[in-house]
């Protein structure tokens, strides 16, 4: 009996500090950061534990400017058992073939033989959420009333089942959870615990918090009459669109999912200085924007999702053309078509916008781009002159030796080809004129 115990703690000790230098080494560049410059010994030891990992490259300008926020996000997360470590793709390779990295930073969520990656806001508090929630199982109990207090102070939104865990309500929600868990919080929770924060009529029931407010699924008391594949259709449709608040910011990470929501997509156009900071006319343009979906949710919510970009190259990447700001542009997730108003947006009142978006809803507004072969052509023909515009923006010397070369190499390879029969017969007509003489 006395092999099957464990080992005493002061060996456990010994062997962890025997073992780790050789897996990893603290970066001393970011002090108390706690992230970790792994090796690729780190393919053999990722399943214990859990982890998050950015796997970068040094000469990588976005893994430089992401480098900070990670140190920020090791604090953070100090506490807690999850480790916070970054790989150097270009001495380890193979670390980097093994976890599929092709772009860099990638950044990695490791939980067991599970790997994770992650797809959202490259911000602290994005980051932090995201470990924390892969961290955890898909569903967390929820047993005291105060810790459902804590949650909404601590969270913008989540999903709470309240009920018996039991049925096909609640083998749905924790298939939802297990599909969504990247991206929202999931809790279950009692009758008893949930009476003193929601108001509900039938059990079981599915509820959303999202800014200091809550909704039910609609059709949880009458789940028990419906084809299971409905109830699962319907819950996932509901997890899937009420993941998001009613005006969040847009950006190249989240954009893809508010398409997901296959709802129009209403964009408010602004431009974010380097300090984030907004002109004051364009803030309140926005200001108005957001207020007609905050005042008229019951209106819109079922066809529009609302949101702002302070980044207009996300916007003129969509129609393909440059845009003032402030401006607004209507997006069909599901046709990938776009809808601009007549109005001047800095005339645009929120009857104007009510009056664009019926059109739009009734189907009489003008479609603009889609998703045909000549528009994805136009489009990444489009992309294509920005990047090079930006390349040159950004370094025009190196811009001119990495298109000046090959240009000049290929200029000499076809005055070859295509001057060289000139000069020979040139230097034959020569000689014949000779012999003539």
């Amino acid at each position: 009996m006395e092999s099957k115990k464990s080992l005493p703690s002061f060996l456990i000790k010994v062997l962890l500090v025997c073992t780790i230098p050789y897996v990893f080494v603290k970066v001393e560049a970011a002090s108390n950061s706690k992230v970790f410059e792994l090796t690729d010994r780190f393919i053999d030891v990722r399943h214990e534990g859990q982890w998050l990992v950015m796997f970068y490259a040094p000469w990588c300008g976005y893994c430089k400017r992401t480098e900070p926020i990670f140190a920020l996000v090791a604090q953070a997360l100090h506490a807690t058992n999850i480790r916070v470590g970054r790989l150097d793709c270009t001495k380890y390779p193979a670390a980097a073939k093994e976890f599929k990295v092709r772009s860099y930073p990638t950044i990695i969520f490791v939980k067991g033989n599970m790997e994770y990656t992650y797809t959202g806001d490259r911000s602290k508090d994005e980051l932090v959420d995201y470990a924390l929630r892969m961290s955890g199982p898909p569903v967390q109990l929820v047993t005291r009333t105060e810790s459902v207090d804590m949650l909404k102070s601590s969270h913008t939104i989540f999903f709470m089942f309240v009920g018996q865990q039991e049925g096909v309500v609640w083998d749905t929600f924790y298939v939802a959870a297990e599909n969504y868990q990247e991206h929202g919080f999931f809790y279950a929770t009692t009758a008893d615990v949930a009476a003193q924060h929601f108001d509900f009529d039938h059990l079981p029931a599915v509820i959303v918090y999202k800014e200091e407010q809550h909704h039910f699924y609609p059709h949880a008391h009458k789940a028990h009459e419906m084809d299971a594949d409905l109830v699962n259709e319907t819950i996932h449709q509901f997890v899937n669109v009420e993941r998001f608040v009613a005006f969040p910011k847009i950006t190249r990470f989240n954009i893809n999912q508010l398409l997901k929501t296959k709802k129009y997509l209403v964009v408010a156009v602004v431009e974010e200085d380097k300090l984030n900071q907004i002109a004051t006319h364009e803030l309140e343009f926005r200001d108005m924007v957001e207020n007609v979906i905050r005042k008229h949710r019951d209106r819109y919510h079922d066809k529009f999702q609302f949101g702002w970009i302070g980044d207009p190259s996300i916007a003129h990447s969509i129609i393909m053309d440059e845009m003032p700001t402030p401006h607004i542009i209507v997006i069909n997730s599901t046709t990938q078509e776009h809808y601009l108003p007549d109005d001047d947006p800095m005339q645009m009142t929120p009857q104007a916008l009510h009056i664009f978006l019926e059109s739009i809803h009734n189907e009489s507004a003008t479609a603009l781009g889609g998703d045909t072969y000549f528009v994805r052509l136009n489009r990444a023909l489009f992309e294509g002159k920005k990047a090079l515009f930006e390349m040159w923006r950004g370094n025009p010397v190196l811009t001119s030796v990495i298109f000046g070369l090959p240009l000049g190499f290929l200029s000499l390879i076809l005055y070859s080809i295509f001057c060289g029969d000139c000069l020979v017969t040139e230097e034959e007509e020569e000689e014949d004129h000779e012999k003539k003489e």
